[in-house]
């Protein structure tokens, strides 16, 4: 962070330390395809009517569909690298009203996280919950019919709310017991304890005594020490603390869109090609991936693979937040 300073008129422009600016590394560690193919009697059967080219068309899209929700998987288990929590674990979020929502747009706040492009992605039990609640559904409240008539999730407080039916589900540790090992001053992320038993996993939800705020692990425990992810602990915890691991949750997460990389590409092919007869790239309209598309021709048949290679990172574990669920 940069620290401003008093000015002081000389007769020489100002001379600023230098910058030091980080940097961090990611990588494909996915390839993956989806193939089918279609047998010459079973295209003349089904050429009448275009049923043909209709039902390879759906077969793309499917193929395509695949592929985007193994990405998706990924990118939902990044949410044991979130900085903080917010919720009830086990109790589904917007049972009465939209506090919830502010809440957790508080935690990415209070971290800083660029306000601009806030999502929050749901799992489909707490998007019944929220087109339930009468701010969304009534047109003089929420400004809009769409939540009503069309059942579209609308943005509040900042926030770009999505559903997804891969959002996690997370189970807690056996820990139990554990005290801290030692005072920890604010902002620490290395976590001692003793005397417990059992094990605190990453993703475990902890809290320390009184204090209310909850803190993700992101570094199981070993050795009687466990860490938590930046900005640490809000507030100093003295020696002998309890530590509370929360129950079981689902991880519907809130971040800035910043802080989970998504690195994608086609499918590397030999320099000289393979047997492939055509190959092109194709880009889904609906999430804007680029996928190679690859065609072979066999012994009375024509086999189709449809191919994407992918890596997903968290980049900015303070910018991610979780809304247990």
């Amino acid at each position: 962070a940069y620290s401003a300073n008093d000015i002081t008129p000389s007769a020489t422009g100002p001379n600023p330390s230098a910058s030091t600016i980080g940097s961090d590394s990611m990588s494909i560690t996915k390839s993956r395809s989806v193939t089918f193919f279609w047998e010459g009697e079973e295209i003349k059967a089904t050429q009448s009517g275009n049923i043909y080219s209709q039902t390879l068309q759906n077969q793309f899209a499917q193929a395509m569909r695949t592929l985007v929700n193994e990405i998706e998987i990924d990118i939902a288990n990044t949410y044991n690298s979130a900085s903080r929590a917010y919720g009830t674990a086990g109790t589904t979020p917007f049972g009465t009203n939209l506090d919830e929502l502010a809440q957790i747009r508080k935690i990415l706040v209070d971290n800083g996280a660029p306000l601009s492009d806030l999502q929050l992605v749901i799992d489909t039990t707490a998007g019944a919950k929220l087109r339930t609640l009468s701010q969304l559904t009534k047109a003089n409240e929420a400004g809009s019919t769409d939540t009503l008539r069309r059942g579209i999730l609308l943005d509040v407080f900042g926030l770009a709310i999505r559903e997804s039916a891969w959002v996690k589900s997370h189970t807690k540790g056996t820990g139990t017991g554990y005290l801290t090992n030692g005072a920890h001053t604010a902002g620490a992320t290395t976590i001692n304890v003793d005397t417990g038993t059992g094990t605190i996993v990453v993703g475990d939800v902890v809290t320390f005594g009184s204090d209310p705020n909850k803190y993700v692990v992101v570094e199981a425990l070993s050795a009687g020490t466990f860490k938590i992810a930046g900005p640490g602990l809000l507030k100093d915890v003295a020696d002998n603390t309890a530590v509370t691991i929360s129950n079981s949750y689902t991880a519907n997460m809130a971040f800035s869109r910043n802080a989970i990389h998504l690195l994608t590409r086609v499918p590397a092919m030999p320099p000289d090609g393979d047997s492939a007869d055509d190959v092109t790239v194709v880009t889904d309209p609906v999430s804007g991936l680029n996928f190679q598309i690859a065609i072979y021709r066999q012994y009375r048949r024509i086999a189709f693979e449809v191919g994407i290679a992918w890596g997903v990172k968290s980049a900015k574990k303070e910018h991610i937040a979780l809304l247990l669920g």
